[in-house]
């Protein structure tokens, strides 16, 4: 892909998505720690200092991807939960079915967890204040969005569904730097097997440690 120099707008919102887009597919084929800004260029058809008159560096990239991952999820978890739930029932039958479709949604969206994992140590580092400030706003309308959500199957969660929802996104997060160990690791596993108990199936085990954690953030009897 090459481009022209972007001289409207709209020419340079293309550039934008474009940018988006392609780091989106690379993050289809390697985890976040392998997407460069050197890569990204070459594959985008735009030189390096280019690119980062779109973006000011590999991480804006990549909080700007998080967010649209996040919207793209929220969206779809609301039919998930909607399917999932039965509005019906008793209050721990409702929260261990809503903790089994987290725990199903966020495993089959490894991409969206390792973002949320390399978010803190990673994505928020070599921003600006301004780039971070923005990310965090659109967090905070992602989190009003989750909490509307889980209230909607869960009244009785109240001001725990926004702790509730963060905890997700966290447990999520770390499930995803233990889901693909390095090839030493997983020859020691096969050789030893017990040890892959340090290695977890990200879907039941997601759902084991969310149902736990939303059992606890409901009142009591």
């Amino acid at each position: 892909m090459t481009f022209q120099r972007a001289r409207t707008e709209e020419q340079r919102e293309i550039r934008r998505r474009a940018i988006l887009d392609t780091a989106s597919a690379m993050l289809g084929e390697m985890p976040v720690a392998a997407v460069t800004l050197n890569e990204l260029s070459r594959r985008v058809g735009l030189a390096k200092p280019n690119v980062l008159r779109y973006f000011e560096s590999r991480e804006a990239v990549l909080l700007e991807l998080l967010n649209r991952f996040l919207e793209e999820w929220l969206a779809e978890l609301s039919g998930e939960l909607a399917a999932g739930v039965d509005a019906q029932g008793p209050m721990d039958e409702r929260a261990t079915a809503v903790a089994a479709v987290l725990g199903r949604s966020l495993a089959e969206r490894p991409v969206l967890c390792d973002l949320f994992g390399a978010q803190g140590s990673v994505l928020e580092h070599n921003v600006s204040v301004e780039v971070v400030a923005h990310y965090k706003r659109v967090s905070l309308e992602r989190l009003t969005t989750m909490t509307t959500l889980l209230r909607e199957h869960l009244p009785e969660l109240g001001d725990n569904a926004t702790f509730f929802s963060l905890q997700a996104m966290l447990t999520a997060g770390i499930l995803a730097a233990y889901s693909t160990p390095p090839a030493s690791l997983r020859a020691a596993y096969e050789a030893e097997p017990e040890l892959a108990r340090f290695h977890p199936e990200p879907g039941p085990y997601l759902e084991q440690a969310l149902t736990a954690t939303l059992l606890g953030a409901l009142p009591r009897p």
